[in-house]
């Protein structure tokens, strides 16, 4: 299953008979679906259609639905001046003016522009061949969006799966390395027992003992197995069907824990552990870097 990204946009107009017919639809990141549907009131009626057709292809995402009908002349309603607010505005205006001194006039044009003061009145209800062309207008404008996502999707995916190759790699560079401590273990043990002991003989075969004890608490290969195997699971995911991004997001948790294990584990073991602190430093940006890409898979 292609991946599709939550970032989209698509615009879509048509023009009918009443007049201009446009559908804007944008979505973006979201934990769940998130609709909100912007349109005049004569479109309510198709609004249960539209919801229905959008959750057929999208399954999260917020997404803003924008519909704009600018009928023709003969089709729409006759505009009127709202003069009850027009008064109670200028007297406003006038009261204030007074009230701070200062000598100035009303703005008619401004007033104008005020939410209310321009009323439509007899505009029709959107009839059965307008409301058929919104649906029809909306299943084009989802496919476009679609498309777009799917171009996002495109692009995020080889992002992931090089950033996963790479992580791959730095637990691959890191199980090299990891041998190379056992030294370094058996030399910090031998300095605390020294000081210990006072300098008195001690037994290699406790050293090596104690020192296999001590590699075993701070052995980092099975983290270095799971951080493997998470990173295998993510090229998987991203060839499997359901919600990908959040699945994802799970699987980066555990990521990013085996990797902060394995920094805990790496310190005070000279070069190769700043070795290993540097590699496991590395997958975390890999895995930071995974994350701002996943946060806009569906």
């Amino acid at each position: 299953m292609p991946i599709r990204s939550m970032t989209g946009f698509a615009r879509v107009s048509r023009s009918l008979a009443a007049g201009e017919l446009t559908i804007s639809i944008k979505t973006v990141n979201h934990r769940g679906l998130d609709l909100h549907f912007h349109m005049p009131m004569e479109f309510d009626a198709v609004e249960p259609a539209l919801r229905s057709a959008i959750r057929k292809r999208v399954s999260r995402g917020h997404v803003q639905v924008q519909v704009f009908f600018k009928r023709t002349a003969e089709s729409g309603g006759a505009a009127s001046l709202n003069e009850p607010l027009l008064k109670a505005w200028i007297e406003a205006f006038q009261e204030i003016s007074a009230r701070v001194g200062a000598d100035c006039k009303p703005d008619i044009n401004q007033a104008l522009r005020m939410p209310g003061m321009i009323e439509s009145r007899g505009a029709p209800a959107a009839d059965e061949s307008v409301e058929k062309a919104a649906l029809d207008i909306a299943e084009e404008a989802i496919a476009e969006l679609d498309r777009f996502r799917l171009r996002e999707g495109s692009a995020i995916e080889a992002e992931v799966r090089t950033r996963t190759a790479a992580l791959h790699d730095l637990a691959q560079k890191m199980d090299e390395i990891r041998a190379r401590a056992l030294p370094y273990f058996q030399q910090r043990l031998r300095d605390k027992l020294g000081e210990l002991l006072g300098g008195a003989q001690i037994d290699p075969a406790r050293i090596a003992q104690e020192a296999a004890m001590l590699a075993e608490r701070s052995d980092i290969s099975e983290e270095i197995v799971r951080l493997r195997t998470h990173a295998a699971q993510t090229g998987d995911l991203l060839s499997a069907e359901g919600e990908t991004g959040k699945k994802l997001d799970f699987l980066l948790q555990e990521m990013n824990r085996e990797a902060n294990t394995i920094l805990s584990k790496t310190g005070g073991l000279g070069e190769p552990g700043l070795t290993l602190t540097g590699l496991g430093l590395a997958a975390k940006a890999e895995i930071d870097r995974i994350r701002e890409q996943s946060l806009n898979i569906e």
